[in-house]
């Protein structure tokens, strides 16, 4: 039994982007491109649906309840839109702090692990 690496079969593990570039690269498009996108198709479907709701509305005092429904499923898609967004920002931002995070964890271990211990001067030889 061997304890110093993975097994060999883990199959289709997926390479996760680790690099710093990596990590800037991944929020860059966050930033540019997916989260305007998802913006922009949320405003989309407000032209869209505001469309539906007017054409569904009371006219001559007759109306489609479909007008209501439409228009309170609207709203839902809304907050649902910005709950994505908002998501997509916090995971840029995670993106963009995990560097500097992770570096810094690294730096604060390696000094933990090189304090000088009281045991140091009894493994030394004596003179």
């Amino acid at each position: 039994m061997r304890l110093n690496q993975l097994p060999g079969d883990l199959g289709g593990v997926p390479d996760v982007a680790h690099s710093s570039a990596d990590k800037q690269g991944a929020a860059n498009t966050l930033n540019k491109d997916i989260e305007p996108d998802t913006s922009r198709a949320g405003r989309w479907a407000d032209d869209e649906t505001g469309a539906v709701v007017k054409a569904f509305d009371v006219k001559d005092g007759h109306g489609w309840l479909t007008s209501g429904a439409v228009s309170k499923a609207h709203k839902t898609w809304g907050e649902q839109v910005q709950g994505l967004v908002s998501r997509l920002m916090d995971d840029e931002a995670a993106l963009r702090s995990n560097d500097a995070v992770m570096t810094g964890t690294d730096i604060g271990t390696r000094a933990n692990m090189r304090r000088v211990s009281v045991f140091d001067s009894y493994s030394s030889p004596t003179p």
